[in-house]
This record gives structure tokens, C-alpha cells and sequence, in this order.
């Protein structure tokens, strides 16, 4: 394991949104969320639990499409500052999760180099108390400021709830995979990621 805590807080302010994240990459999967969604608190929980980090966020804004988008922002931010220079981390990840009906797969690279490929067909409908098509923009946003390699599919779902929630577990167990500490330099033949 790594001696060097894998921790990050990170804020952001802006005119339309205001956002605290604490992250600890080697966590218990422990959560305290505040964002006044209450779908996307619970979305935030899962990926906490899934991924056994720990994670606490706080976050108000004008509209739920910027809140979410910042949250995204600020989480990928965190995971580019708790990983540092990732030394000895697997790098990649894959999971597939199902929830009852539905069926996701997450592939994840911390590369360094961003970039998101969502299959994702979520409809513009509200699920719960959120647009579904705002965690596409959450997706979007973590995965650049992860500044890593982000593939999502949903391979077949019908209830919207069910196909965000296999998603969501299927990006926290991913990761989970790809932090987890198995050598001792940088997993690249660059030297560095």
C-alpha cells in the first residue's frame, strides 16, 4: 500500500454555483452529500460505497444542470490531485454492473489524457428530482477533469433509475480497479501519465 495519503479538497465559486469536495481515494466507502438533489446525493453515495472511498461534498447553485456539471468538475479535479503522480497504481479499470432490468459497462484509463465516450441513451425525462440528461453532463465533466480515459455503456435497461444507478456502480468499481496501488513506478513506458 501507498504511505502518502490519497486525499484531495477541492473548491469551486462561481457566479452560478459553489461547490466543497473532500475525497480520500483509500476511504471505507463513506459518504456525507449535499447537493439538494436528492437523486444525485444518492447517486453520489453509490459511487462512494462502490468505489470504497470516502467522499463529502457540499454543493448550491442557480440551476441543476450547472450544480451537477460543477460537481463533476470539482471530483475529477480531486482524483487528478489525490492520485499526484500516480506511482504504482493499476491505471486501468473495467466493470460491468447490472441493476434488475439494466446493464452497464465502465472502462476507465487515468492516461492523463482526457477523453469520454458515452453510449448512454438516457431520455429527457426527470428521474426522481433530476433531469436524466444532466448525468450525462456530470459524466462528461468528471471524465475531463479527471483527465482520464472515460468509456460508459449502457448495454440495455428500461427504467431510467435503474440504468444511472448500474452505471454509477459500474464507474465506482472501475475506478476502484484502476487506483488500487499492485507495483511500485508508473504504470507507462513514458516514465510518467
Amino acid at each position: 500500500m501507498t504511505t502518502k495519503p490519497r486525499t484531495a479538497t477541492v473548491a469551486r465559486e462561481t457566479t452560478e454555483t459553489q461547490v466543497t469536495l473532500t475525497l480520500n481515494i483509500d476511504g471505507e466507502g463513506n459518504s456525507t452529500i449535499d447537493t439538494g438533489i436528492k437523486f444525485f446525493n444518492h447517486m453520489l453515495a453509490l459511487f462512494a460505497k462502490h468505489g470504497k472511498m470516502d467522499l463529502e461534498v457540499t454543493a448550491t447553485g442557480d440551476l441543476q444542470h450547472h450544480l451537477v456539471e460543477d460537481v463533476g468538475i470539482v471530483l475529477g479535479q480531486a482524483f487528478v490531485e489525490a492520485l499526484g503522480k500516480k506511482t504504482g497504481i493499476e491505471r486501468y479499470g473495467m466493470s460491468f454492473v447490472p441493476m434488475d432490468e439494466s446493464l452497464a459497462r465502465a472502462v476507465v484509463d487515468f492516461s492523463g489524457r482526457p477523453y469520454v465516450v458515452l453510449h448512454v441513451d438516457v431520455q429527457k425525462v426527470r428521474v426522481e428530482d433530476m433531469q436524466a440528461e444532466d448525468f450525462k453532463h456530470f459524466l462528461e465533466s468528471f471524465g475531463l477533469n479527471a483527465a482520464m480515459n472515460l468509456h460508459i455503456e449502457l448495454l440495455y435497461g428500461e427504467n431510467e433509475h435503474h440504468e444511472i444507478e448500474a452505471i454509477t456502480k459500474a464507474l465506482a468499481r472501475a475506478i476502484k480497479q484502476a487506483v488500487k496501488i499492485t507495483g511500485k513506478g508508473i504504470p507507462s513506458t513514458k516514465g510518467r501519465l
